[in-house]
């Protein structure tokens, strides 16, 4: 998958997926992972901006698989941002594949 694309939906799929329960960073990663390729190292940064911009709350709860894992909550701001984001999706990919249809008819 075109790197531009990917760069473009990750904040969007990392608020979504979080917003079902709490995550952990390399939860994240994986679950992207299974839909699209993307490198852990990537969704670090993004968790780290988002919660610094109050999106995201954390806190470290013990793993039986190794050290306290830094878990990440969404906000009620979070949320907000989020829907907002959902909705800007939705009339963004709607209007790509109108243009789409429109280029690939004979």
């Amino acid at each position: 998958m075109n790197v531009q694309f990917k760069k473009g939906v990750l904040e969007i799929c990392v608020l979504v997926l979080a917003s079902r329960e709490d995550r952990y960073g390399y939860e994240l990663a994986v679950m992207i992972s299974e839909k699209f390729e993307v490198a852990v190292g990537s969704v670090y940064p993004l968790l780290n901006r988002l919660t610094q911009e109050g999106l995201f709350s954390t806190y470290l709860q013990e793993s039986k698989e190794g050290p306290p894992r830094k878990y990440y909550r969404l906000t009620e701001p979070g949320w907000h941002y989020m829907r907002g984001l959902i909705d800007e999706w939705n009339v963004f990919t709607e209007a790509v594949n109108e243009i789409i249809e429109e280029g690939l008819r004979p």
